[in-house]
């Protein structure tokens, strides 16, 4: 039967949902409450400067072809991706750098200058992540573990790959170093988890990465939501921008539709929520339709870091800055800056910071003759309690007057444009509980069946895709997620 679908929210996972729903002969209507689509994806423009809001690494490029392919299109035909190299270029506190690739034989070089007797436990550290890998992703990600036993029947795999270590005490087994450990250790921050506490099932995240490399979609990230868009029209979906929903319709325990800010009404026979899942539970369902996700349980669970991100364009190049298109940027502390980050919610003075670079791939991206940057750090979400109207202002010009002098000379002179985002963006504009970056941290007992799931609990014919629901955040997960929903709800 041909239903009626309405999907809240345009980040990833709900223009994927969109698109396969449609593909599988739905009647879709898309909700965005801000003026473009993209959710954590959005554009900024200023100055003549494209900056991308958020995602910015793309680990698995076969999963946007395969929704293009879904639709009878080719991927290519709408955007273009291309590798890069290296994936990540890594300094440590004193500047000195790791750079590492899909080339096998590279890495092994980079590993020998750094330190020769980790060449060897490297090797058998990518030879058990195949494993995890296998397991935990072409396996069990686009499954929706809806029930507990769908988790038992996995468990004796998931203990054989030692899931109950950290992805942090993982490493450490094969490696000695610990610059190096903390490099191949870092990913669950790309998903919104602390490598010490995140389960090792997240050390897959370095094997995906060699599998199918690091890409770059030709005009940002934001060059793939409009492709998405473009694709969406063209199969008969409807997008409505500046639309915010209110509240879910529910009629004896279903979803029958969303009522707007304001007051209009849009029927449906299933609702698929890209919001967050704590914000869908506990702002859009009346609690009286909730025995499960109660504001306590919400209230209860863990939630991810925040990020402050700065995004900036200057006036000149520094291509001879020693720096790549992704660059991690590591402080002297790691485990007690996580700590501060995720257990104790405190900001730390001190910092580890994400610089993105795009315009060494893609100078389209800035005014000729510029250079275009964003700069993230990893910051407590709003449980700690900074009141970020007095402190962002004071952490920007930190991070600023850090990357002026170790990597940018002269660099505040050179901005002609700059704009932030921080936890009270995240909270207020993309509705994000707590000011959380990557929602329901991704722990062990918040992962697979323990995390909320792909099919609402609470309310029949309510789906749920995004970072919040299994298998988690970052973008395979999401698309990931798009794939479970599209298949409970089947085929018109």
């Amino acid at each position: 039967m041909k239903k009626k679908i309405i999907v809240i929210g345009s980040g990833f996972g709900g223009l994927g949902a969109a698109s396969r729903l449609l593909s599988a002969g739905h009647d879709v209507t898309i909700l965005e409450k801000r003026d473009k689509l993209g959710g954590r994806a959005y554009v900024y423009e200023k100055n003549g400067f494209k900056f991308d809001g958020g995602p910015t690494v793309i680990t698995a490029p076969f999963m946007f072809d395969d929704i293009f392919e879904a639709a009878g299109k080719k991927r290519e035909d709408y955007v273009e991706f291309v590798p890069c190299d290296p994936f990540y270029r890594i300094f440590d506190a004193e500047g000195k750098n790791f750079d590492y690739n899909n080339d096998h034989e590279f890495t092994l070089e980079e590993i020998r200058k750094r330190n020769p007797d980790d060449v060897e436990g490297y090797e058998k550290f990518i030879k058990t992540t195949k494993a995890i890998f296998d397991k935990g992703f072409v396996e069990l990600a686009d499954q929706p573990f809806l029930k507990f036993t769908d988790m038992l029947k996995v468990a004796p795999d998931l203990i054989k790959l030692q899931s109950y270590k950290t992805v942090y005490k993982y490493v450490a087994q094969f490696i000695k170093d610990e610059f190096l450990r903390r490099c191949f250790s870092f990913h669950p921050l790309l998903v919104g988890g602390n490598p010490f506490d995140t389960t090792s099932i997240y050390a897959m995240i370095h094997y995906l990465e060699r599998e199918w490399g690091v890409h770059y979609a030709m005009g940002g990230t934001g060059a793939i939501v409009n492709a998405l868009e473009k694709l969406i029209l063209e199969q008969g979906g409807k997008i409505h921008t500046d639309t915010e929903v209110d509240e879910i319709l529910i009629t004896n325990g279903k979803a029958t539709g969303v009522r707007l800010k304001n007051g209009e009404q849009f029927e449906a026979d299933e609702v698929v929520s890209n919001a967050d899942v704590a914000f869908t539970y506990k702002n859009l369902i009346n609690p009286k339709h909730r025995k499960k996700y109660t504001d306590r349980k919400i209230e209860r669970t863990k939630y991810s870091m925040s990020l402050f991100v700065i995004y900036f364009g200057t006036k000149k190049r520094y291509l001879d800055s020693g720096l790549a298109h992704h660059n991690i940027i590591l402080g002297e502390r790691y485990k007690g800056l996580l700590e501060d980050i995720f257990h104790k919610k405190n900001l730390s003075e001190d910092f580890s910071l994400y610089l993105h670079m795009p315009t060494i791939t893609d100078p389209s991206m800035a005014p000729e003759g510029c250079e275009g940057f964003y700069v993230l750090s990893p910051v407590p979400h709003l449980d700690s309690g900074t009141d970020w109207n007095e402190m962002a202002p004071k952490y920007r010009d930190a991070i600023m007057n850090f990357l002026e002098e170790n990597y940018l000379p002269d660099l505040q002179e050179n901005i002609i444009a700059e704009h932030y985002i921080d936890p009270l963006h995240f909270q207020n504009v993309l509705n994000s509980y707590k000011g959380s970056a990557f929602s329901v941290e991704p722990i062990l007992t918040q992962s697979a069946w323990f995390r909320p799931h792909n099919k609402s609990e609470d309310v029949d014919n309510l789906y749920f895709v995004g970072a919040g629901t299994h298998p988690g955040a970052g973008l395979p997960g999401v698309l990931s997620s798009s794939i479970i929903a599209q298949n409970l709800i089947g085929k018109a």
